[in-house]
């Protein structure tokens, strides 16, 4: 923002210069020596600030050059306004919504959505600690995945750019849609050897649907495959996406630029390497401030504010972000939350505003107030969440919620019943579980918690199961034990026809494996819809496919082992459409424990005849537990924990000479995939076993003849 301080009209110095303050010199003197004292400190200090955000972009100053002292001062200033007193002149007045930009970066899984955000940091100043920065939980950099939706703000000549990151997976679309509501433009990040791919024409569709005028970026062009003549080719087929889509004309004339995420530049036209003194973001920032519009805001009306991300701080309670439809916010205004109801609008909540934040670069930053078109996070309030109204007290009707996509899948979260069970986690009863499960709800509305069949036990609906993966992940590390069933897919009923969630599936395998693939797919009731090559590849085939999310369900790790790893498969929620019939046979049967104790090498030995073993010597096991995989389709009574009887003759090393295949042991993705509907997955924090619903043999079998209904 370029915003100075002159020491000759700091508030300081206008209160010393006020008829108040002739009658104590003393008082003007001692203030006077402390201003100069505080920038003498700041000169001493600046050279070891790390965490210095310069609000100028890298072109207006040195990288090396150290931070001025009005600016140490002003941050200073914005720190501490929490606590000036009311009527005093605190810095940081509403800035002009002509200056604010507000940007989401919308893409496929694996288009570079992250690493262009780290070199939009970088181009305005700011100090990354990692690659990746904006990455902030662990599962995220443990994955190279983005799951939750951040927003930072950027400075570029004089505006303030409002960056949006958004995840690309399917699973996670709900993300994108409670933020394109907030912005004004969108990025678009196409690979240009890939193109438009699933998640491509999801996240533009909700782009498109709230009027935004995207711009399309097409990344790594620095490829040795990629060529003007295939960013040419990809550019048409975003063009026909965008008419298929309902597109208007003026989206229709959208910007195209080509970039290098991972090497740091942009520019207006195909080049594969521009000279050193262009290798920047520059382009991509310019033309975000050309084709986006400043957001449509008045500082005159009251203050309102939608919901649109929560967190929770240990001491600030409830952190409530969101962009600013109108009016102004300070700290200490008195505020209350309204939502929509069947009968109208509710409230909430009254409270006031406690702090005001924003994100700068990696920095949180702390400001006095706020305008209309910015994006803030503000805590005082503990009952408002995703999807409700903040505004001043006068304001009596809500805005508008967020329109979500409904969740297509569901799984059965409940106490953990097992022989096993307490020994490892903290976290074992069901009331616990259950407001865990309603805090997630809180913060993700693309995941619904409702009571489950049985006590204890909650219903978790979201969108797959690599979602669901993340919450029950996230669960185990923070010490849950839990019993988890199946997924279960999610119909619908429209007069008498049952309708079911298809999926859009593109796969792109080496020719040799497409044969296994099709095999396994037509099994899983999907169906072919284009074919072909790959272009600019040779040996590999791109196929695009409809298919039922049941027929999705842990097929992930079956096509791994198809394509032996070299396959890429996207999907991501198409439609709902008329059942297809039932699936063909895609599981096997599994091996069942009689016994309960510690598994020996010598009934292992005897076992791996008869299938995939999932467990290994030395580990713990109980009647009903699932040690592997039957190589026939029923299931099989075994006892893994038999020990070799002893006799008086001695044969010395002879269990020594016992050499085991490595058994299967699965992920808690895999697990989620592989159970069938009788099944249930122990999770704990330091292990994940598979066992049937009923522990007891006999009850096993009287549940199986018992009619259906």
């Amino acid at each position: 923002m370029g915003i100075s301080i002159n020491p000759s009209t700091t508030a300081a110095q206008k209160q010393l210069s006020s008829p108040l303050s002739k009658p104590f010199p003393p008082i003007a003197m001692a203030a006077g020596l402390l201003f100069r004292g505080l920038r003498s400190a700041t000169r001493k200090s600046s050279s070891s600030t790390s965490s210095y955000f310069s609000p100028y972009p890298l072109h207006s100053h040195p990288a090396s050059s150290s931070p001025s002292p009005s600016s140490i001062l002003r941050r200073c200033l914005s720190t501490s306004a929490a606590s000036a007193p009311a009527g005093s002149a605190a810095y940081g007045a509403a800035m002009d919504p002509e200056r604010i930009r507000n940007v989401a970066v919308i893409a496929h899984v694996d288009h570079g959505k992250t690493t262009l955000m780290d070199r939009l940091l970088r181009q305005c100043g700011a100090d990354i600690p990692h690659e990746r920065a904006m990455d902030s939980i662990s599962l995220e950099r443990e994955r190279g995945i983005t799951i939750a939706s951040k927003v930072t703000s950027i400075q570029w000549k004089e505006h303030e750019l409002n960056m949006v990151d958004t995840p690309g997976h399917a699973d996670f679309g709900g993300e994108v849609e409670r933020v394109v509501g907030m912005v004004e433009g969108a990025v678009l990040v196409v690979d240009a050897g890939e193109g438009p791919l699933a998640q491509t024409k999801f996240v533009l569709s909700k782009a498109l649907k709230y009027g935004l005028r995207p711009i399309l970026l097409l990344n790594k062009v620095d490829r040795p495959s990629v060529s003007e003549e295939t960013c040419n080719e990809v550019e048409s087929l975003v063009f026909d996406l965008f008419a298929n889509l309902g597109a208007t004309e003026e989206q229709l004339d959208f910007p195209v630029l080509y970039a290098s995420a991972k090497e740091g530049w942009a520019s207006s036209t195909f080049t594969k390497s521009p000279p050193d003194t262009a290798k920047n973001m520059a382009p991509l920032l310019d033309s975000i401030l050309k084709h986006v519009a400043p957001p449509q805001a008045n500082l005159d009306e009251p203050f309102k504010m939608l919901v649109s991300m929560m967190e929770r701080d240990y001491y600030l309670g409830r952190i409530l972000t969101g962009r600013i439809r109108s009016g102004v916010i300070r700290v200490g205004d008195k505020l209350h939350g309204l939502k929509c109801t069947d009968n109208g609008t509710q409230k909430i909540e009254e409270g006031k505003v406690t702090k005001l934040m924003k994100k700068k670069g990696t920095c949180m930053v702390t400001i006095d107030s706020a305008g209309a078109g910015d994006i803030v996070s503000m805590a005082g309030l503990s009952s408002p969440s995703i999807g409700h109204t903040v505004a001043n007290v006068e304001v009596t009707t809500a805005l508008p919620t967020i329109e979500l996509d409904p969740p297509t899948i569901s799984m059965t979260f409940g106490v953990n019943d097992s022989p096993l069970a307490g020994r490892d986690g903290t976290q074992l009863t069901g009331g616990k579980i259950g407001d865990r499960l309603m805090a997630e709800a809180e913060t993700n509305l693309a995941i619904n918690v409702l009571p489950g069949p049985l006590s204890e036990s909650f219903e978790v609906q979201g969108r797959g199961e690599l979602q669901l993966g993340i919450l029950i992940e996230n669960m185990r590390r923070e010490g849950f034990e839990l019993s988890v069933s199946p997924p279960r897919v999610m119909y619908k009923t429209e007069g008498k026809e049952r309708l079911e969630p298809i999926e859009e599936v593109t796969i792109e395998v080496n020719d040799e494996h497409v044969g296994l693939v099709m095999e396994a797919l037509s099994h899983r009731r999907a169906e072919v819809v284009d074919m072909g090559p790959v272009p600019g590849t040779s040996g590999r085939t791109r196929m695009s496919l409809t298919c039922p999310s049941r027929g999705l369900v842990g097929y992930r790790s079956v096509f791994s082992s198809d394509t032996r790893g070299t396959g890429f498969m996207h999907r991501a929620f198409d439609s709902y459409a008329k059942f297809r019939g039932m699936l063909g046979n895609v599981r096997k049967g599994v091996l069942i424990s009689t016994g309960q104790g510690i598994i020996t090498a010598h009934a292992l030995m005897s076992l791996e005849a008869r299938g995939t073993l999932f467990v290994s010597p030395g580990m713990e096991t109980y009647e009903g537990m699932i040690v592997g995989e039957h190589s026939r389709d029923s299931d099989l009574d075994v006892n893994p924990v038999r020990t070799k009887e002893l006799t008086n003759i001695r044969a010395p090393g002879k269990d020594e000479n016992v050499r085991l295949t490595p058994p299967r042991l699965m992920t808690l993705e895999e697990a989620i995939g592989y159970v069938a509907s009788d099944e249930l997955i122990e999770v704990t924090p330091k292990a994940i076993r598979l066992r049937k619903r009923y522990l007891d043999a006999n009850k096993r079998k009287m549940m199986k003849n018992k009619p259906k209904e």
